[in-house]
């Protein structure tokens, strides 16, 4: 194997962001598309596609990986239940894995308040009309409730966020980056957070 070329021994952040500056150049569309996997408090698991939204080492005091969602759907009870969670990012493009996981919090009203009224109207709508997870006898019911939030709101270019949108936070415990090789000799690089806030690594066999 070319020494050069293994996943470095690196502060994870930064590795992360070298990672994801590269996807964002290679892949087709969504490189900040992440499988999330939650699970009640039995142990069931579920696992769902989002979209990291806010990221780095500024956000909480350990710095994290934000998500937004319905805190009523399936996953947001599960969260509320289980405050822990995984996720996944695998770009196709460059044949490479992270998966990061650690527990949950959720964000300041401020900071949902923030990011749901930068989204497009409509996408705003959209959320606040959903009853996300729950059963739809019929997509027209969803429809017209849309289209009565675009009446009522029309003109405006925002609208209140619903109690029950919000984001959450996910600090890191845990990083794994995984780089394909050729024979199915991967490199694997596996960070897990010490007692003083830095991080140990250690390479894993694929």
């Amino acid at each position: 194997m070319d020494h050069e070329s293994a996943i470095p021994q690196s502060d994870p952040f930064s590795l992360f962001e070298i990672w994801f500056g590269e996807a964002k150049a290679s892949e087709p569309n969504d490189p900040n598309a992440m499988a999330l996997a939650t699970a009640t408090p039995s142990g069931r698991p579920s696992v769902r596609m989002v979209l990291l939204k806010e990221r780095g080492r500024e956000l909480g005091e350990n710095g994290g990986f934000v998500f937004y969602t319905n805190a009523e759907s399936r996953k947001g009870e599960e969260i509320r239940a289980n405050m822990h969670a995984s996720l996944l990012f695998h770009w196709k493009s460059l044949r490479r894995q992270i998966r990061i996981e650690g527990p949950l919090e959720q964000v300041s009203e401020g900071r949902a308040d923030a990011y749901f009224h930068s989204r497009p109207l409509d996408s705003q709508i959209g959320s606040a009309a959903s009853d996300q997870s729950r059963t739809l006898a019929d997509r027209q019911i969803y429809v017209d409730r849309v289209e009565a939030l675009r009446e009522r709101y029309e003109g405006q270019d925002a609208i209140p966020r619903p109690p029950h949108w919000t984001g959450f936070l996910l600090t890191p415990e845990r990083f794994e980056f995984w780089m394909d090789r050729p024979n199915r000799l991967h490199d694997r690089r596996h960070f897990t957070r010490d007692e003083n806030g830095g991080w140990d690594n250690t390479l894993l066999y694929p």
